[in-house]
């Protein structure tokens, strides 16, 4: 069983001893640990919290454990129900609530759960605030509130049509050029909360023929949730067999969005960013943000349209951030997230999906044929097991070093970049690993350069 708190919040397996997986004591106590957060921001009268949850079979309980628990700290809590993550993000602005809670373990299987948390602005919290959240957590102190002072529970299901109606309202969508086109479209939605929110945008879109493959929240999910191309076989030969112009293919909560071309081959996670940023800029040129393990080809379309790029390090907060700082008009993750801040801080895939029948409309193209008009570059994405004992912080320190004549970036780990590709070596926060992951202009060369580095570092350890 298994239990990591992070800065970013609590995910883990359901079941098992309370610590050492995703218990309802475990639940409680980093939801009681935010509500104490919560209210130590700020002295007000009142205090209201969204929360939302995809449709894995455990959603219930969780949901239920965290309004019960934020109810008995005073505050008062609007519950979606089955929401996706942009759709609570966009219900903590809509209802001025002081944050949000989202039960989704997002591509984890079906087994696993998390909370993720939000602020006022219904953007994840920073990591200042998630360390101030685990110190609260360890000291497990939390007051709650005399009867006569319980918070009260309200519920909203209007909140997928408000962010239907935001999305189809974007300046940058062309709702009639995606009408005319009389696309066929197919989606893969993995049982979840995509299931009931995709069909209904689409159809909003303008969008007659949908194909529904794995619709059905019931939280049983019927492949590995995680829409990697190993994954997506089913909605490969269902778009081949119902000559269907694009497929699409959302995690269970939606926040990441993969694409798959008329002929069933994949679009590539790495270029959803790619080809809306490529619409964006086209429309409205201006800088734009990605993780330092998303590939250089959204560089090179930003300064294609005159605009400047930067990388910032994994995680959504950290690309916010950046994206903030430089004013970016379109950003996101290698891994199909889309942040398109006209509309909100915060990965989309119901924008991500407009803004990409929008462009292949006015395009005229076949959904490959519009692939094609990208730079090409391959990921390959390996790891370092490493013995506990193992200084890995020395390790990494030992390649700066030695790559010290190239340019090197250490806001995350290190990636060290060279003519038209990059290696970039991450730690992780919970095992002796060190990640590695690869970028070049072809397969081979890019598992050439992981293999060479993993060699160097093999050495190193000796």
């Amino acid at each position: 069983m298994t239990l990591i708190k992070s800065i970013s919040g609590i995910r883990g397996t359901i079941g098992g001893l309370p610590g050492d997986s995703l218990t309802p004591i475990d639940i409680v106590r980093f939801t009681s640990a935010y509500g104490a957060q919560l209210r130590s921001k700020q002295v007000k009268s009142s205090y209201t919290v969204v929360i939302g949850r995809d449709a894995r079979i455990s959603g219930e309980m969780a949901s239920m454990l965290v309004a019960g628990t934020l109810m008995g700290m005073g505050i008062h809590v609007i519950d979606l129900g089955f929401a996706t993550t942009p759709t609570v993000e966009i219900g903590v602005t809509h209802h001025m609530a002081d944050g949000g809670i989202i039960l989704t373990a997002s591509h984890n299987p079906g087994q696993w759960n998390a909370l993720k948390l939000l602020n006022a602005s219904g953007e994840f919290i920073s990591a200042e605030e998630g360390a101030g959240l685990l110190e609260i957590v360890s000291r497990d102190s939390t007051e709650f509130a005399q009867a006569t002072e319980l918070g009260k529970i309200s519920r909203f299901s209007r909140m997928d049509d408000i962010h239907i109606e935001a999305v189809c309202a974007m300046p940058l969508v062309d709702i009639p050029a995606i009408r005319q086109a009389r696309f066929k479209v197919a989606i893969d939605c993995v049982n979840s909360v995509g299931g009931i929110i995709l069909p209904a945008l689409l159809k909003k879109l303008g969008v007659d023929e949908i194909t529904e493959l794995y619709c059905s929240p019931t939280g049983l999910f019927p492949h590995n949730p995680e829409p990697l191309p190993q994954h997506l076989g089913d909605i490969s030969h269902e778009v081949v067999k119902q000559k269907a112009d694009v497929g699409f293919v959302v995690d269970p909560d939606v926040d990441r969005l993969v694409i798959v071309n008329e002929d069933g081959s994949m679009f590539g996670e790495e270029y959803t960013l790619v080809a809306v940023a490529d619409y964006v800029l086209q429309q409205k040129p201006g800088n734009t943000v990605s993780n330092l393990s998303s590939t250089l080809a959204l560089r090179d379309i930003t300064h294609k349209y005159g605009g400047s790029y930067k990388a910032a390090p994994v995680g959504e907060v950290n690309v916010v951030r950046e994206m903030k700082n430089t004013q970016a008009v379109i950003g996101g993750e290698g891994n199909g997230g889309i942040i398109y801040p006209a509309l909100h801080y915060g990965r989309d895939a119901l924008a991500g999906i407009a803004l990409f029948l929008t462009h292949l409309a006015r395009s005229g193209m076949k959904c490959s044929a519009l692939r094609k008009t990208y730079p090409n570059y391959f990921n390959s994405k390996n790891k370092i097991e490493l013995a506990p004992d193992v200084n890995v912080d020395a390790l990494i320190d030992a390649v700066r070093l030695k790559y010290r004549d190239f340019p090197v970036n250490d806001l995350d780990g290190i990636r060290i970049d060279f003519d038209r590709e990059w290696v970039h070596l991450r730690k992780s926060n919970t095992e002796p690993i060190i990640r590695v992951i690869s970028e070049s202009t072809s397969p081979e060369k890019a598992e050439n350069l992981a293999a060479k580095m993993i060699a160097e570092i093999n050495a190193l350890v000796g």
